[in-house]
C-alpha cells in the first residue's frame, strides 16, 4: 500500500524509573537468571531512534509538562541508520493507559516525512495514515528532535510482562535525519530508564 503495512495498536500501563549505569548492569545481570531476553538483545540490547514531531508551540511537549491527562506525540521509530523501515507511531495518554499505535513504513517514505513533506500519508489506506497528516498540517507540526538510545529488553514467561533498560541515551535538534550514519548527538547520560509494561 504505497510503503506502508497496517497499522498496529497496544494498550498498556507504563511504569517509568530513573536509575543509574551500574544499578542497570546490576537488575540485567540478574534478570537475565530468570526472565527472557527479548529476540533483538545482542549483549547490551538494540539501538533505537526516535524522531520526534511537534507544534510552532511545542503543543505536545508542553502537554506532557503540564501532565495533561489526555495527550499524545507523533513519532518516527528506527533500529539505526542502515534501517530499511520505519515506524510511525501515536502514542496517547489515557489516564493510568498509554495507547500506542503504529504504522510500518518504507525507508524511502520516513525519509520523506523526516524532510517535512507529510503529503506521503496521503498515499497510504491506512487512516493511522490519514489521522496523522491531517494532525500534522493542522497543527503546524514539524520534525523537532531526535533521541536514540540502547535498549535491552526482558519479557516474562508467564505473562509477557516486558522490563526494558533504555541506556547511553543521546539526543540533537540541529538534525532530524534519522538515516544519518553520522549524526552528531548531546553527550549521552549516565541515567538509564528503566520501564515496565
Amino acid at each position: 500500500k504505497g510503503g506502508a503495512e497496517k497499522a498496529d495498536k497496544v494498550l498498556r500501563q507504563e511504569k517509568k524509573f530513573l536509575i543509574g549505569l551500574p544499578d542497570y548492569y546490576y537488575h540485567s545481570r540478574n534478570l537475565a537468571k530468570f526472565m527472557l531476553e527479548a529476540p533483538h538483545n545482542r549483549g547490551d540490547g538494540y539501538p533505537i531512534r526516535f524522531l520526534y514531531f511537534d507544534s510552532l508551540e511545542d503543543r505536545d511537549f508542553q502537554e506532557k509538562v503540564d501532565g495533561v491527562a489526555l495527550r499524545r506525540k507523533i513519532r518516527l521509530r528506527c533500529y539505526g541508520p542502515d534501517s530499511d523501515f520505519a515506524l510511525l507511531e501515536v502514542k496517547q495518554k489515557e489516564a493510568d493507559l498509554q495507547k500506542k499505535r503504529s504504522l510500518r513504513l518504507s525507508r524511502e517514505a520516513a525519509v520523506r516525512l523526516t524532510q517535512g513533506d507529510y503529503g506521503v500519508l496521503l498515499s497510504l489506506q491506512e487512516p493511522l495514515a490519514q489521522e496523522c497528516c491531517a494532525v500534522m498540517n493542522i497543527h503546524g507540526y514539524q520534525p523537532r528532535s531526535v533521541v536514540e538510545y540502547g535498549r535491552r529488553a526482558f519479557i516474562a514467561r508467564e505473562n509477557k510482562i516486558r522490563v526494558t533498560f533504555d541506556h547511553h541515551i543521546t539526543g540533537m535538534e540541529s538534525c532530524v535525519d534519522i538515516f544519518d550514519g553520522a549524526l552528531p548527538q548531546y553527550p549521552d547520560t549516565s541515567l538509564v530508564v528503566l520501564e515496565v509494561k
